[in-house]
């Protein structure tokens, strides 16, 4: 697990350490109220793509298995009480709990489980699954009885595991999809610990304690709610006893900020982020069909010199391609700086840039640039990139929106060029390139593109159960993908998260999508 506790939370961490088991005990009870810097567009985990739906609606259902926050990466289930996997690949199978039952009192079975997979890999007509890609290796599924299911696959696929384990694999009501496919669009009904009470729009989200919970003596709280508020409100809505967290992140600022008003009010963590901000061009729009336009927009960005800079201000940090720095499937810096706008000569780059512009015809080119209305880091992001372009003679009209209008312009491809936030629950291959696929093999490619080449690399990584042969399979698909430039990184995330000491059993994860469903969270009122 990527987390630390630093400076100021080091003498409380020690004190716990020290404290008796008594005194640690999980207590009952209470409401955990937390900041949401955006509003989900709708509630339907198998479509969207953002923290926004996953950390009001997690706690209201279940998933197959799950990322345990504690010792990420280790998975383990959740609907699923155990499993075996064939020594070749090619089946799966899972005994589920017995007496689940979702909120409306009706049993969950797994007819519920398979008819959730079927949904996310094989949706109905006008159904959008954002992660249909990653299961064109599923072959059929089988239930044999109502605690049992099966999953066979057509090929092998080295990420099957943590494709079953997404927090964005919420199950739903079979009867429910039967009678309306779309109804987790407008309506939370699952198996969770919590309830859903209300979502008043603009204000805030309200779930409360499912006492019908499988998991015996949980979840201890009461209940949870969420305040939709602007990334500029977070501190003082903490400081004033609001609400005791943001589990997005925080920048560096609003950190020491809290810090410095009371230290000993506050935990701190920091660590690794399973999330990058990139650069994405609608190639359906011209001149952005143009790899040279492309490269040299891509080439104008001093990647090296703002991570630098960015991070003393905001959540960012770190240079590096599809997959993480540092991660044992990324790109070497030496192979990374090789590549088109990932050179460390940024002058050198900004001329060949101008020339490739020129030879274009373009080089007094003029778009608007899309950008989502969340403060960090898209807004000083966008700023800086704006400023980037602006040294090789290129203009760009910073346009933010709202997440729900930014969301829609990506899919309709109603944009030029973008900064997009290609963020998923893990550092696993599949989940990291499902942003870059084609239009053809993934709905959440907002570049528009068609080049089967990517699927093609895609899928040979994806099969490949050899881990030393996969990260060969890997690398070369990350640098197709960066020398295309359809969608290429500019910087990677760094997460802060600060709460209230009374918070327990929330553990910090390189995802800010992995621990939100609340199952184990408590409070301590005498902290």
């Amino acid at each position: 697990m990527m987390k630390r506790i630093i400076g100021y939370a080091a003498i409380a961490a020690i004190a716990c350490a020290m404290a008796s088991p008594a005194a640690l005990a999980q207590k009952r009870g209470g409401i955990l109220q937390f900041a949401l810097v955006a509003e989900p567009p709708n509630y339907d985990c198998h479509s969207q793509i953002s923290f926004a739906v996953v950390q009001p609606v997690a706690p209201h259902y279940s998933t197959l298995l799950k990322y345990d926050a504690k010792t990420y990466p280790e998975i383990v289930g959740d609907l699923a009480e155990n499993w075996t996997v064939a020594p070749d690949g090619m089946t799966y199978e899972f005994k589920l709990f017995s007496g689940v039952k979702f909120h409306d009192g009706s049993p969950l079975t797994s007819a519920d489980v398979k008819a959730s997979y079927e949904r996310i890999a094989n949706p109905p007509e006008g159904i959008v699954s954002a992660r249909k890609a990653i299961y064109n290796d599923l072959d059929t599924i089988e239930t044999p009885n109502d605690t049992t299911i099966i999953f066979h696959m057509k090929r092998p696929n080295a990420s099957m595991l943590d494709n079953f384990a997404s927090p964005y694999n919420c199950i739903y009501s079979a009867a429910k999809l039967k009678q309306n496919p779309r109804y987790p669009e407008t309506e939370v009904m699952g198996t969770g610990a919590f309830v859903f009470v209300e979502n008043v729009r603009g204000s805030h989200w309200v779930g409360k304690r499912f006492d019908g919970y499988f998991r015996s003596g949980r979840p201890y709280l009461d209940g949870f709610k969420a305040f939709f508020v602007k990334s500029n409100a977070v501190v003082s809505g903490m400081q004033g006893g609001q609400f005791d967290a943001e589990f997005r992140t925080l920048t560096p600022s609003q950190r020491d900020q809290l810090i410095s008003a009371d230290k000993d009010r506050w935990t701190v963590h920091e660590g690794p982020w399973v999330g990058q901000m990139s650069l994405v061009f609608n190639v359906t729009k011209k001149p952005f069909d143009d790899i040279r336009v492309r490269h040299a927009l891509s080439m104008a960005i001093d990647r090296w010199g703002g991570s630098s800079a960015l991070r003393k201000i905001t959540s960012v940090s770190g240079v590096g391609g599809t997959i993480r720095p540092g991660y044992k499937y990324a790109l070497s810096e030496d192979e990374l700086i090789k590549l088109p706008g990932f050179g460390k000569d940024i002058e050198k780059s900004r001329a060949e840039a101008k020339r490739l512009l020129k030879e274009a015809g373009l080089a007094n080119l003029k778009f608007k640039l899309l950008n989502r209305a969340v403060g960090d880091p898209f807004t000083p992001l966008g700023v800086y990139v704006v400023d980037q372009f602006r040294r090789i003679g290129v203009t760009a009209e910073h346009s933010q929106v709202e997440s729900k209008s930014y969301f829609a312009a990506l899919a309709n491809g109603e944009f030029e060029v973008a900064i997009f936030p290609p963020a998923d629950a893990a550092d696993d291959p599949n989940a990291q390139f499902t942003w870059v696929l084609s239009t053809k093999a993934s709905s959440i490619n907002g570049s528009h593109h068609s080049d089967q080449k990517i699927d093609d690399l895609f899928a040979q990584q994806s099969r490949e159960l050899d881990p030393v042969k996969r990260k060969l399979l890997v690398n070369e698909l990350d640098r197709y993908v960066i020398q295309q430039s359809y969608n290429v990184p500019i910087i990677w995330y760094h997460r802060i998260i600060v709460h209230h000491k009374k918070i327990k059993g929330w553990y910090m994860t390189p995802s800010h999508l992995l621990g939100q469903d609340l199952v184990d969270v408590w409070l301590d009122p005498d902290t």
